[in-house]
């Protein structure tokens, strides 16, 4: 998301020069048109056979080249070398207009490693500003005061705007807290936990609990199992009784841009879920989001009752969730541990979506969400001068959009069961009588890109 102070000029990069649309440093060979071959997935040794496969994207035949071990008899094929539809430049277009994206990149070659395009970038975007940062608190702070005013006056047709507004900017504090957990914000630790911790409290969110779960989202995005965000459903799960599949389909579908309700939930507030060594300040979180909840609740409460509690603080957050775009989409895959490379699951899985500029200031930038999976290390204020960077040397690699009505119908009615080689079926096609809320989806959700 947009702080006030993002910088938009693109930068100069000295120490690196770009050769081929990729990024080389001084005393690299310059990488050529084949510098970076395909290779069978899992390293397949020369002698490989392989077996091509032919499969189809809007009735236009593609193929995928599948390695079988060499021992005088075919075997089982495995692994696609490569995502067929992102080789082909027509079909990425044609991908970008069914999906309403603005760009689907190609796929990062193997090897290519994170610390490549990760020192490609200046090392200015890297340093911690106090006045930025601190900045941001004032916007957060400001704005979030502004929502609430907003709320108490305004008339009961133009609440759902107030909300909106209100919802947006605690989404900013949750960024501060975010840059906290990520050592972004501050040299100084203890006043990063402190900020944190608080800047969290007003979205009941356990700073501590957060940050460890978050930790390993960074560590292992889009890994199939191992990341703690947005995973696909898995067939043998969707498949166990009527029951569990009906509520998939909804919490999937129609109520999906809220699943992080239920994630904040599962995840945040079992001590079994963490190591003995992070449960004491895990413990002080908790503790302090129940204290929050013990005093802030009733005091807004007595002063404008239930009604009150829903109008002025559980309203906004329900509007405060939009992250379910960053990593979620047709083309990007997940992947197991053993086929899972770090370099494409952060350039290659992650998508920079643009808001409306009030969204981008408010929410201090997170949507610039690539340069932050490349390096949390780097301040939300610094992300859009990160982000130039990257688009002057992997560009053609990055997936974009602008928020759109489109984008959102193929996350709800397409990205649901995880398919090895498709990576998504949509429950339509896997349990087309119980699917009719994904129907109604396609049926009334806006079209526009």
């Amino acid at each position: 998301m947009a702080t006030a102070s993002g910088v938009s000029t693109p930068l100069q990069l000295p120490s690196t020069r770009r050769v081929g649309g990729c990024c080389s440093r001084p005393g690299s060979p310059a990488p050529g048109k084949n510098a970076f071959p395909r290779r069978a997935a899992g390293g397949a040794p020369a002698g490989t056979f392989f077996l091509k496969r032919d499969s189809v994207y809007k009735e236009q035949s593609c193929h995928q080249f599948l390695p079988l071990k060499q021992s005088g008899r075919l075997q089982a094929a495995v692994l696609p070398v490569t995502p067929p539809l992102l080789d082909d430049e027509e079909k990425r277009k044609q991908m970008c207009e069914d999906y309403g994206f603005k760009q689907i990149g190609e796929q990062l070659p193997d090897n290519v490693t994170l610390k490549d395009v990760m020192d490609s970038l200046p090392k200015e975007v890297f340093e911690i500003d106090d006045l930025k940062s601190w900045t941001s608190v004032l916007i957060s702070v400001t704005s979030y005061a502004l929502g609430i005013f907003l709320i108490s006056k305004a008339p009961w047709y133009l609440l759902p705007l107030a909300w909106a507004w209100t919802g947006t900017a605690v989404t900013g504090f949750f960024v501060i807290g975010h840059d906290c957990a990520h050592k972004s914000f501050s040299r100084n630790k203890l006043v990063e936990d402190i900020v944190g911790t608080l800047a969290f409290l007003p979205l009941i969110y356990p700073y501590e609990p957060w940050r460890f779960k978050h930790d390993r989202h960074h560590a292992k995005t889009n890994m199939l199992i191992e990341d703690t965000a947005w995973q696909p459903v898995f067939s043998k799960e969707f498949r166990t009784n009527s029951l569990l599949r009906k509520a998939m389909i909804f919490a999937y579908g129609p109520i999906r841009p809220w699943m992080s309700i239920a994630h904040w939930l599962i995840w945040h507030f079992d001590l079994k879920k963490f190591r003995p060594n992070e449960l004491p300040r895990v413990k002080i979180s908790l503790a302090s989001v129940l204290a929050f909840m013990a005093i802030g609740w009733p005091l807004i409460i007595l002063k404008s009752g239930i009604a009150g509690w829903f109008k002025f603080w559980f309203m906004p957050w329900m509007m405060s969730t939009f992250t379910m775009v960053h990593h979620t989409a047709p083309h990007i895959p997940f992947k197991t541990s053993e086929e899972w490379n770090a370099a494409q699951a952060q350039l290659n899985g992650t998508v920079h979506c643009d808001y409306p500029r009030w969204i981008e200031i408010l929410c201090h930038d997170i949507n610039v969400h690539v340069p932050h999976h490349i390096s949390p290390r780097i301040p939300s204020y610094n992300l859009r001068a990160a982000y130039d960077s990257i688009k002057q040397n992997w560009g053609k690699y990055i997936n974009e959009a602008s928020w759109n009505w489109r984008l959102m119908k193929t996350i709800l009615t397409k990205c649901h069961v995880y398919d090895k080689d498709r990576y998504y079926v949509p429950f339509d096609e896997v349990a087309p009588e119980e699917s009719q809320p994904i129907k109604f989806l396609k049926k009334v959700m806006p079209d526009y890109a």
